[in-house]
């Protein structure tokens, strides 16, 4: 198996004394798991950052085989890790995407979906630049994976911002997260309590609350 890709990195584990193991998001191929040898070494910890796209290189014996994944730095995000809030948006939608993707189905829209809110947060690290984006990718995600809302249940979704994640917080620990439900959301919390403290009030319409 030879997969070379551009991708997104979104989950990075250490593996052994050196190495890690990094889960990516490909644009046609999907979610994709790697073994990057010398992972946590100085040279690669920069690159190897959530959100951080890279051009990957995927390579294994057979298809059931963990591949060798060596990694190149296209686009680096890495700066945002000092913007409490953009940080926390960033943990957020890489360890969602990582959590809820099965391995190698193709979801091309989702690809699209999280590169424009990490593009969003990235243009504009306050919450009124990038929290609709947000909370449409999680909507997205809802209806990529077999949960989307109908047109009632789309209307009825607050104006707030943190009420509307309410809303999608509460569907994606039913439907997606249930296995892993602690963990993950933990890194939402996270974010809300920041969206909180910064008084983030933008409707999910992309007009201030309550105008």
């Amino acid at each position: 198996m030879h997969l070379d890709t551009q991708a997104i990195i979104l989950a990075v584990r250490p593996h052994g004394e050196h190495g890690a193991i990094v889960r990516a998001l490909t644009p046609a191929e999907g979610l994709r798991p790697g073994y990057v040898r010398g992972g946590k070494s100085r040279r690669l910890r920069p690159v190897l950052v959530p959100g951080n796209v890279v051009q990957a290189d995927y390579r294994a014996r057979t298809e059931e085989q963990l591949p060798h994944l060596a990694v190149e730095l296209i686009h680096s995000r890495a700066f945002l890790l000092s913007e409490p809030l953009a940080s926390a948006a960033i943990d957020w939608t890489t360890a969602l995407t990582a959590a809820a993707l099965p391995e190698g189905q193709p979801y091309p829209a989702l690809y699209q979906g999280l590169d424009g809110v990490l593009t969003a947060i990235e243009a504009a690290p306050s919450a009124r630049g990038w929290a609709l984006a947000l909370v449409r990718y999680e909507l997205l995600l809802l209806g990529q994976l077999g949960f989307g809302l109908d047109e009632a249940e789309m209307a009825a979704i607050p104006r707030t911002i943190r009420a509307a994640m309410r809303v999608t917080g509460d569907l994606l620990a039913e439907h997606v997260l249930t296995d892993r439900r602690q963990e993950i959301l933990a890194a939402r919390e996270r974010l809300v309590e920041r969206l909180r403290r910064m008084g983030a009030s933008s409707s999910p319409s992309g007009t201030p609350a309550g105008s």
